[in-house]
């Protein structure tokens, strides 16, 4: 197996030396979300389907939706923070550009997670409600962590292009977005452009160490990775409702819950699985593993669309 870049780890460390912010640049004093604003694209938050409800209704959906992508990606970068941490340190004594990437990397989503943090907080100010979410990042990291690490990095690498494809196709030329949500998915993405390349490294490095048996076992381990997280976006689903139910007193009959949680659950799973598993260059590298490897996420991919 043989991965081909035109990069290296001293071209990646260089152009993420010239990515430099800070998350009190982006949020803080008079840099306050509008809650006057969509904070998620349609194209991820998918509120127009929901013709029962009124247009604050649906902007009540669309904030809740952007409070639960600020607790969803705090959770992920959970397990990408100890995993990446693991793999750096046999490099360490190295000393060299590697090293120096990976735990760069590794600051950054320590820095990633106070940012999302530090936004919620921001949220919960100007929401004026709590938001119900899904169980302990803790736990779900243990869980995660559990698989072969193969696994984890091709799931780290999902995120990555996930991100970047969710700031680009969506969010970067949208002007009817509130223009602090739309700075964060900006500057996430500025690092993790960068990362995603270190990840498929990393990825290539460990799969160097493997053979076909272990790949193949690799890629069903990602896959139950994303079994996992697919669950957790459909109880996540329930409990947006639940939200939504408590800040506007709106109560859905049959037909209508059924339909929000039917459109909105397809709409997460689009947002966090969808959207990475089908991007190019995702399949790319899942396909220089393996062809088979590709043909079998290419077969599973659309019962997370």
């Amino acid at each position: 197996m043989s991965m081909h870049y035109d990069y290296t780890y001293e071209a990646v460390l260089a152009a993420s030396e010239k990515v430099s912010w800070r998350v009190e640049d982006i949020i803080g004093g008079e840099k306050r979300l509008d809650f006057t604003k969509p904070f998620l694209p349609e194209a991820l938050a998918q509120v127009g389907p929901l013709t029962f409800l009124s247009d604050d209704e649906r902007l009540v959906v669309n904030h809740i939706r952007g409070h639960n992508y600020l607790y969803l990606f705090g959770l992920v970068e959970e397990f990408i923070l100890p995993f990446v941490l693991d793999y750096a340190r046999p490099h360490l004594a190295e000393g060299g550009c590697r090293a120096r990437a990976y735990l760069k990397f590794a600051r950054e989503e320590a820095k990633h997670i106070h940012l999302f943090k530090r936004f919620r907080q921001e949220f919960e100010d100007g929401f004026g409600a709590p938001c119900k979410v899904i169980g302990s990042p803790t736990e779900i990291a243990s869980r995660v962590l559990a698989h072969h690490p193969l696994a984890v990095a091709l799931a780290i690498l999902h995120i990555g292009w996930m991100t970047q494809r969710h700031y680009v196709d969506s969010v970067r030329d949208n002007q009817r977005l509130d223009a602090q949500f739309s700075s964060l998915l900006k500057h996430h993405w500025l690092e993790e452009a960068q990362h995603s390349k270190l990840d498929m490294l990393m990825i290539e490095s460990l799969a160097s160490a493997c053979d076909e048996t272990q790949i193949e076992r690799a890629i069903e381990e990602y896959i139950l990775i994303v079994s996992l997280l697919c669950e957790g976006l459909r109880q996540q689903t329930f409990l947006d409702l639940e939200t939504f139910r408590d800040v506007t007193g709106r109560q859905l009959d049959d037909a209508e819950t059924s339909a929000y949680i039917a459109i909105q659950s397809q709409a997460k799973r689009w947002t966090f699985l969808g959207s990475g598993m089908t991007h190019k260059n995702f399949l790319s590298t899942v396909g220089s593993l393996r062809p088979e490897a590709r043909k079998r996420i290419e077969q599973v991919s659309p019962k997370f669309c």
